[in-house]
């Protein structure tokens, strides 16, 4: 498989590590007075639903960028690559 990196273009998947469901960026506030639900939420509770899906990928043999990929888990065609920053910082996430 290959990703299109943003800032790279084509790179193949085996430069990658899998880390999983993108929604890990969404970390809730472990200071919320339910920080304990929310927190066995975001590490156990996941959809696995088939057709498009986005994923953490990190390039660990390239320049180290943590990626949002989405792709059709059924097909694994790719429709979107993102720098994860930019998505975090989208969502009022991060610096």
């Amino acid at each position: 498989m290959l990703i299109p990196h943003p800032l790279l273009g084509l790179r193949d998947a085996q430069e990658f590590t899998y880390l999983g469901d993108a929604t890990l960026i969404d970390r809730p506030d472990g200071l919320a007075a339910d920080a304990a639900a929310c927190f066995f939420d975001y590490g156990y509770l996941r959809d696995n639903p088939p057709g498009e899906h986005r994923e953490l990928w990190f390039h660990e043999q390239g320049d180290r960028s943590w990626l949002v990929v989405t792709r059709n888990i059924t097909t694994h065609e790719i429709t979107r690559v993102e720098l994860a920053r930019d998505v975090a910082l989208a969502r009022g996430r991060g610096r």
